[in-house]
C-alpha cells in the first residue's frame, strides 16, 4: 500500500470520520468530511491545512477525565450507584483492577489516536512553504501533542512515545506496533522544548478573534502559554517513578526527577511563560454584573454561551454545540438533577464532600456557585402539570453547580446540554504564578497573584501564610480547590505537589469528626463551624432555561432556645411554627409559611426530613426520592449513638483502595482486545500490580 494512501486512512478513520470543526460557529458545521483520497489535498494549501488542525482538536479531554478523575481529591465525591458497586465509586476512592477492569480504560487509546493525527499534521505541514500561517499550526499541533503526552503520563506515568506517523517510520517493523514504555522527562523535554519553539507563531487572543470566533476553542498564544506552564509545573513536580529496567516493585517512590538543575529549569519556563501571559494584559478575572456575584456571572454565562462576558477568563474550551461536537460533559458535570420536567431525568453522578462545602469562608460567593444546596423535583405527583420546586438537600447530597442545568442554553439532544468543557482559565494563569514565584523567589513574591484570585471571591482581607515556601503551597492548593470543583485539576494538583497523602489523611479524619459532632452542642465550634438544624425557603422552580436561579435561601438554627424545631416524638406544629418565626425574627424577615426545618446530618430521605417537607405541601411521592446516585443522598452523615451502628459506611469507605506508592497512577487495563496490555505485549505493567 502507498505511503500516501495510509496517510490519507490514518487521517479520514482517526481523524475525520467526524466533521473536523472545534468553533461555535454554526456555518463551520456543515464542512463535509475528508475521505482517504483527499489527503494529498488537505496539505496543498494552507486553508484546507487550518482544517485539518482543527480536527486534531476532537476528544481532547475524554469523559473519563471529568467522570471518573474528577472526583478522590477530597472536594468532589461518585455518587453514581450503591457503595463499591460502582467503578466511579472505585476510581474515586483509588481502588484499581486492571482485570475488572476498575480503571482507566479509553483515555490511552483516545491520547494516541491525536498523536497520531498531530504526527501526520507536523510531517506534512513542515513540508509546506514556510509561512507565519505554516508556523503557527505547527503551534498548535505540538502544543495538542503535548496535551495529550500530558494526559497519559499524568494517569499511566511513562508511556510509549511515538514522534512520527505509524507509515513513516517503516510498516515491517514491530517495534513501532508494540513500543515499551519511554520515560517521562524524556518525552516531558521534548514536548516543552517543541512549544518553546513553535508557540511564538501562534497569535494572541486580540489578534485571532475575527478568525477563530469569540470563543476560545482554539489556542491562541496565551492558552499555549498557559498549558505549556501547567506541562511543566507537573514536569518539575512529584510523580510515581519506578525502575523501567527491573520494573520491581521496590522501587516505587513519590519523587521528583533526579536533575535538580533541569527543575528549577521547568520553574523559569512556567514562570516566564505565565509572566508573558499576565503582562500581555488581554486577559483578566470576571467580575460581577447586575444581580449576579462574580462567580456566578462568570458560569451562568459560561453555561448561557455568552462568551462576550466569559472569555477574558475562560482561554481555553473544548467545543460542545449541536449534535456535531457535542459530549456528556453537560450531563455527567456539575448538576443539581432533575426527577422531570422541562429538564427530563437527569440524575447527579456527583456530589461533593461537606467538609468541602463547610470548609469556605462565609463571605466567600463560590461556595454557593461551585456547591448547589437544592436538587429539582416535583412537589406533587410528577405529571406534565406539577409544580417543581428546588428543594433543600443535606450534607449526604450537596450538588455541584458550575454547569447547573438550569443555567444551561436548550439542549440540542435529550444529553447534549451545549456546555463546553473548561480547560484553562485566567485564574489558573495567576494561581499557577504565585506557585512558580515562591519556588523561585519565596512566598512574600507569590502572595499577590493569590491575592488577587481571592479578591474576586470576596476574601481578599483573609490571611495568607507566607511563613515558607511549604505553607504557602498548601495555601495555593487550598485555594485551588475552592476555584477550580469540577475542573478536573485538583487531583493531579494534590499528586504533582506531593500533597495527595497529607490531605486523604486530613479529608478523612475532618469527616469521621464531622459525623461524630451529630448531637452535641457545638453551636460556635471552632473546628466545623457547622449546626444540625436548618430552615429552608420553599422555592418554586421556574423551568426555564437560562434561570439565574443561585441557591436555597435558608437560616441555620442555634442549638439553645429553638428545641422545638428538632426532633421529637411528640411534634406539635404550632410550637414548631413560632420557632420558625422566632428565628426568622432574629434576621428581621417575616415567616410567609413557607419555610421547612431540614436535619442537615441526616438523610435527605430520613423520616425527619421527609415530614417536615410535608409541612410546606411536598406529597409523599415527591419527598421520597432524588436524582443522585444512591450511595449518599440516602445516607446519613452522622455516627449512630447505638450499641450496633457506628460511622455510616460511606464515610468510612472514603479513599479505602488508596495506598501511597501505589495509588497516584493507575494500571493499565488488561482484560479484551483494544486494552493496552492486551494489545502490546512489550508494555510493562504498573509494578505494584505485577
Amino acid at each position: 500500500m502507498k505511503k500516501n494512501k495510509i496517510h490519507s486512512i490514518l487521517a479520514a478513520t482517526l481523524l475525520f470520520g467526524a466533521v473536523p470543526v472545534l468553533t461555535s460557529c454554526e456555518d463551520l458545521l456543515d464542512k463535509p468530511s475528508f475521505t482517504e483520497d483527499s489527503i494529498d489535498s488537505v496539505f496543498s494549501n494552507e486553508n484546507n491545512a487550518d482544517a485539518y488542525v482543527k480536527g486534531c482538536y476532537r476528544g481532547l479531554i475524554h469523559e473519563e477525565q471529568y467522570r471518573q478523575y474528577n472526583s478522590g481529591e477530597t472536594v468532589t465525591i461518585a455518587c453514581e450507584e450503591e457503595l463499591r458497586n460502582s467503578s466511579k465509586w472505585q476510581i474515586g476512592n483509588y481502588y484499581y483492577d486492571p482485570i475488572l477492569p476498575s480503571t482507566l480504560t479509553t483515555t490511552y487509546n483516545e491520547s494516541y489516536r491525536i498523536i497520531e493525527a498531530c504526527n501526520v499534521g507536523i510531517k506534512r505541514i513542515h513540508k509546506m512553504p514556510e509561512t507565519n500561517k505554516t508556523k503557527a499550526l505547527l503551534g498548535e499541533l505540538y502544543t495538542l501533542r503535548a496535551f495529550a503526552y500530558h494526559n497519559l503520563i499524568k494517569f499511566y506515568g511513562d508511556v510509549p512515545a511515538m514522534w512520527e506517523a505509524i507509515a513513516d517510520l517503516g510498516l515491517n517493523n514491530p517495534e513501532l506496533y508494540l513500543p515499551k514504555r519511554t520515560s517521562r522527562d524524556v518525552i516531558y523535554d521534548k514536548v516543552i522544548a517543541e512549544m518553546q519553539e513553535y508557540i511564538p507563531y501562534i497569535p494572541w487572543w486580540s489578534e485571532a478573534k475575527s478568525s477563530y470566533g469569540i470563543a476560545p476553542e482554539r489556542l491562541t498564544r496565551q492558552a499555549a502559554l498557559g498549558i505549556m506552564a501547567r506541562i511543566c509545573l507537573h514536569a518539575a513536580g512529584y510523580s510515581l517513578r519506578w525502575d523501567l529496567e527491573t520494573n520491581d516493585p521496590g522501587s516505587l517512590q513519590m519523587k521528583r526527577r533526579d536533575d535538580q538543575a533541569r527543575v528549577h529549569e521547568l520553574y523559569v519556563i512556567a514562570d516566564n511563560a505565565l509572566r508573558e501571559v499576565i503582562e500581555q494584559g488581554e486577559n483578566s478575572l470576571v467580575q460581577s454584573s447586575g444581580d449576579m456575584n462574580a462567580f456566578q456571572n462568570l458560569f451562568y454565562n459560561y453555561c448561557q454561551r455568552n462568551f462576550d462576558v466569559t472569555s477574558n477568563e475562560m482561554m481555553w474550551q473544548q467545543a460542545c454545540l449541536g449534535t456535531t461536537t457535542n459530549s456528556n460533559f453537560g450531563v455527567y458535570n456539575g448538576q443539581p438533577g432533575s426527577v422531570g420536567g422541562l429538564y427530563g431525568q437527569r440524575k447527579t453522578l456527583q456530589c461533593k464532600l461537606p467538609t468541602y462545602y463547610l470548609s469556605f469562608d462565609e463571605k466567600d460567593i463560590r461556595r454557593d456557585v461551585s456547591c448547589c444546596n437544592y436538587s429539582i423535583t416535583f412537589k406533587n405527583t410528577n405529571d406534565i402539570n406539577d409544580e417543581w420546586a428546588n428543594v433543600g438537600t443535606t450534607y449526604s447530597s450537596v450538588m455541584g453547580g458550575k454547569f447547573r442545568i438550569q443555567w444551561a442554553t436548550s439542549p440540542a439532544a435529550t444529553a447534549q446540554r451545549n456546555i463546553d468543557i473548561p480547560i484553562l482559565r485566567y485564574a489558573d494563569i495567576l494561581l499557577m504564578y504565585a506557585e512558580t514565584q515562591n519556588e523561585l523567589y519565596g512566598p512574600q513574591a507569590g502572595a499577590p497573584y493569590l491575592k488577587l484570585v481571592r479578591e474576586r471571591a470576596g476574601i481578599g482581607d483573609k490571611e495568607i501564610n507566607t511563613a515558607g515556601k511549604e505553607a504557602f503551597l498548601d495555601e495555593i492548593i487550598q485555594e485551588r480547590k475552592w476555584e477550580f470543583a469540577d475542573e478536573f485539576l485538583l487531583r493531579s494538583d494534590l499528586i504533582r505537589t506531593n500533597l495527595l497523602d497529607k490531605n486523604i489523611a486530613r479529608c478523612k479524619e475532618e469527616m469521621r469528626d464531622l459525623a461524630d459532632t451529630y448531637g452535641r452542642n457545638i453551636y460556635g465550634s471552632a473546628r466545623t463551624n457547622n449546626m444540625i438544624y436548618r430552615i429552608y425557603h420553599y422555592e418554586k422552580n421556574a423551568q426555564t432555561y437560562g434561570d439565574k436561579f443561585l441557591t436555597v435561601p435558608y437560616y441555620d438554627v442555634p442549638w439553645s432556645g429553638y428545641a422545638d424545631l428538632r426532633e421529637s416524638d411528640n411534634f406539635n406544629k404550632a410550637k414548631y411554627d413560632a420557632a420558625i418565626t422566632k428565628l426568622l425574627a432574629s434576621h428581621g424577615v417575616k415567616n410567609d409559611g413557607k419555610w421547612y426545618a431540614v436535619n442537615m446530618f441526616q438523610a435527605w430521605t430520613s423520616a425527619y426530613n421527609t415530614a417536615r417537607r410535608r409541612e410546606v405541601g411536598f406529597s409523599a411521592e415527591a419527598v421520597g426520592s432524588l436524582q443522585i446516585g444512591l450511595s449518599i443522598y440516602t445516607k446519613p452523615t452522622y455516627k449512630q449513638y447505638t450499641p450496633d451502628k457506628d460511622i455510616p459506611e460511606w464515610i468510612t469507605d472514603l479513599f479505602y483502595g488508596y495506598e501511597p506508592n501505589k495509588s497516584e497512577i493507575f494500571p493499565f487495563a488488561a482484560k479484551s482486545a483494544g486494552h493496552p496490555l492486551i494489545d502490546n505485549p512489550n508494555l510493562t505493567q504498573h509494578p505494584a500490580y505485577k
